[in-house]
């Protein structure tokens, strides 16, 4: 398998790093095309490496297009001019549609994809779409390349990448700010910042081993930990007289509301 990232930020790396370490691509065979010289060092050891849009790329099975999508505009007349028709192009740009993608470069097999954050440690989870039916080779080609970044998930409704992208996209700072929030509070209240990183940090992992490991809901592991008259029944008074479960509603689907005006930009 021969493979083209576009753009090599944050998760252009993260591809790199996990399609090389899972050997799912030889360094000879990985063409890495970066713009500009800041990340040079990082990625010698992963593959070929590329500051401009060629015809090498026409030689790869798979071309990832990792760029800021405020760049595709000015790099999809080079993309379209080397690509294959039998290529799969893999996008990870938010907002970029595959209406779009299809109109830029005159290509139909497409596959547009929304990971986040986690898949830079082999742990994210990526939801996709297709503009057409892929061969049973190039599906699970897709699909080995996005779960060796944590899990994948196949939607027959592109416009659900909206949602996914304020849920999954955007949740690893919801939790982020939470803890934030957490260690911020538990030194107000007098603990040193070691000690209230390890227990709020600890309690976030121990605390999702144990939902994934349950077979209760959330509703019940919330109440198997709430006890009446309790310190937890304490705080969801506060968290229910603040509207905090309201309010992370709506900032959610506001995130969705943002993902769905971009697309249509």
């Amino acid at each position: 398998m021969k493979i083209t990232i576009l753009g090599c930020g944050n998760m252009g790396t993260a591809y790199a790093r996990s399609f090389r370490k899972y050997g799912l691509v030889k360094a000879e065979d990985l063409l890495l095309i970066v713009r500009g010289e800041g990340r040079l060092a990082q990625l010698e050891t992963l593959g070929m490496i590329s500051d401009s849009v060629d015809g090498r790329i026409s030689e790869s099975d798979l071309v990832t297009v990792a760029v800021k999508p405020q760049d595709f505009g000015a790099i999809a007349p080079k993309l379209a001019a080397v690509l294959k028709p039998e290529q799969v192009v893999l996008s990870i740009m938010a907002g970029i549609t595959l209406q779009r993608l299809d109109s830029s470069l005159g290509h139909e097999i497409l596959v547009r994809a929304m990971p986040n954050a986690p898949a830079q440690i082999g742990m994210g989870i990526t939801a996709y779409a297709t503009g057409t039916e892929l061969s049973m080779r190039q599906t699970l080609m897709v699909e080995q390349l996005l779960n060796c970044t944590g899990r994948a998930m196949h939607l027959e409704d592109e416009s659900l990448l909206d949602p996914v992208t304020a849920l999954s996209g955007s949740g690893p700072a919801y939790f982020f700010e939470i803890v934030r929030t957490m260690i911020a509070t538990g030194i107000r209240l007098g603990l040193e910042p070691h000690v209230a990183n390890a227990l709020v940090k600890q309690t976030m992992l121990g605390s999702f081993h144990l939902m994934e490991h349950s077979d209760r809901t959330p509703d019940e592991l919330i109440k198997a930990v709430m006890s009446k008259g309790g310190t937890t029944e304490a705080a969801f008074k506060v968290f229910a007289d603040g509207s905090f479960a309201r309010t992370l509603d709506m900032g959610i689907e506001a995130a969705s509301k943002r993902a769905r005006e971009l697309s249509r930009s």
